[in-house]
C-alpha cells in the first residue's frame, strides 16, 4: 500500500485501535515500545508502525516520544498571566516560540466574571534544579509586558494522561474502583551519564526512527552502547522519572479533512478544606474522564483553588457532565466544596518543556540586557 492511500484520520478504526493504546497507556521505558502497541492493540508490527509513521506525517500526531516526569526533574509551576488583551496573541506566540521553559501555552476565559477571569494567558513553566522559577518568570514578565503572574506549583499529581481516543466513549461518572494514587513531586538527582541518556531519549521520534528498534540512535547521540544506553535508561524508569511512550495527537487544531479530536478543554477549579487537598485530589483523580487533576494552592485571586483538573470534549454540555459527576463523587464523599469555576481553554499550543541546565543558561545569556519586546 503507496502512503498516499494509508487512512491517516484518527477514528478511522484499525488507527483508533492503535491510538486507544498509544496515546497513554505504554507507561514506562520500554526496549521496543511499538512491540507493545501491537500486542496491546492486536495489530500486526508492520501495520502499527506504518499507520503511525502515516499519521505522523500527516500531522494528525503531533509528535512520538518518550515522556518524563519532570516535575521529578525539575521545578515547575502552572502560571496565570495578567497581560493586556491588545496583546494577549502577541505574548501568546513568543512564550511558545521564544521560551522552551513554557510547555502548554493557552488562552482560558471564563463563563462569568470571577477573581481571576482577568488572568487569561495560562502556561506550565519548568526550569532546571537549582533555578528558580520566581527568577525565569520575572525575565518573561520583563520581557513580554505582563502585568503580573502568579505561580502554582504542584504539590501532588492524582492524575495525568492524555488518551483523547479512548476517552470518547466514557460516560460521566466513569471511574476507577479506589481513589487515585497520590504522586510527589519531589526531585531525583541524577549522574551525568544519566543526564546525556535522558537528554536523548526524551527528544521527538522523527518518522524513521518509528521502526522496531528506535533508541539505536539515540544510544550515539548519548555517546553510550545500545545496551548501556537500556541499562541506563531502566535505572531512570526504576527512580520513577520516566513518563509514557505516547503518540500525541493533534487534539486542537482540525485535520486536513477537518476532523478535530476536541473542541472544548476545562481547567475544573475546586477549593476544599484545608487538610483535606489529598483526599479530594485522589476522589476527583479516580475519574477516567481527566488528562490531568492536580493539588494547586491558586490562593484568594482564583478563590482559594486548591485542587485543578482539566477535562477535554467535544461537546461543551457533554465536559459539564463529566464535572457534574465528579462534583456528586465529592459530595457523596463528605467533601465540602467551598468554591467551583471552569477556565476554559481557547488558542491552545503545546510542546515539551525543555529542563537542560545548558539550555537554561543559554537563554538567560540571550535576554540578559533586553528590555521589553512586545
Amino acid at each position: 500500500m503507496s502512503p498516499a492511500v494509508i487512512p491517516t484520520e484518527f477514528n478511522e478504526e484499525i488507527n483508533a485501535r492503535i491510538l486507544a493504546i498509544s496515546e497513554d497507556l505504554i507507561a514506562g521505558f520500554a526496549r521496543q515500545p511499538f512491540h507493545l502497541i501491537a500486542e496491546k492493540s492486536g495489530l500486526p508490527l508492520e501495520t502499527v508502525l506504518e499507520r503511525i509513521r502515516a499519521m505522523l506525517q500527516a500531522g494528525v500526531i503531533r509528535r512520538v516520544r518518550q515522556t518524563l516526569l519532570a516535575t521529578k526533574l525539575a521545578h515547575g509551576a502552572l502560571v496565570a498571566w495578567k497581560v493586556d488583551n491588545d496583546k494577549l496573541d502577541a505574548t501568546f506566540d513568543w512564550m511558545f516560540r521564544e521560551d522552551p521553559f513554557s510547555g502548554h501555552v493557552v488562552t482560558r476565559s471564563t463563563d462569568r466574571e470571577v477573581s481571576g477571569s482577568d488572568y487569561r494567558l495560562w502556561t506550565t513553566l519548568k526550569v532546571p534544579q537549582g533555578h528558580s522559577l520566581e527568577e525565569h518568570a520575572d525575565v518573561l514578565k520583563r520581557l513580554t509586558g505582563a502585568h503580573e503572574y502568579i505561580l502554582m506549583p504542584a504539590n501532588g499529581i492524582f492524575a495525568l494522561g492524555v488518551g483523547h481516543v479512548r476517552r470518547k466513549s466514557l460516560e460521566p461518572g466513569d471511574r476507577s474502583p479506589e481513589p487515585a494514587e497520590m504522586m510527589t513531586t519531589t526531585t531525583v538527582e541524577l549522574t551525568p551519564e544519566e543526564w546525556d541518556v535522558l537528554l536523548a531519549l526524551k527528544e521527538e521520534l522523527r518518522a524513521d526512527e518509528v521502526c522496531e528498534n528506535p533508541w539505536v540512535g539515540r544510544a550515539a547521540l548519548a555517546g553510550v552502547s545500545e545496551e548501556r544506553f537500556y541499562e541506563v535508561a531502566e535505572a531512570l524508569n526504576a527512580k520513577k522519572v520516566i513518563g509514557r511512550f505516547s503518540t500525541f495527537l493533534e487534539h486542537v487544531k482540525p485535520s486536513a479533512t477537518g476532523e478535530r479530536v476536541t473542541r472544548f478543554n476545562g481547567l475544573f477549579h475546586w477549593a476544599v478544606p484545608e487538610g483535606r487537598q489529598a483526599e479530594a485530589g485522589a476522589e476527583a483523580g479516580r475519574h477516567y474522564c481527566l488528562t490531568h487533576c492536580y493539588w494547586r494552592e491558586g490562593g484568594p485571586r482564583f478563590g482559594n483553588v486548591n485542587i485543578m483538573a482539566v477535562i477535554h470534549g467535544t461537546e461543551k454540555p457533554r465536559v459539564m457532565e463529566h464535572k457534574a459527576a465528579i462534583d456528586a463523587n465529592l459530595a457523596a464523599a463528605g467533601i465540602p466544596v467551598t468554591y467551583t469555576n471552569v477556565f476554559w481553554g481557547g488558542r491552545s499550543e503545546i510542546k515539551p518543556s525543555e529542563i537542560s541546565p545548558k539550555v537554561y543558561q543559554a537563554f538567560h545569556d540571550k535576554w540578559r540586557d533586553r528590555g521589553a519586546v512586545l
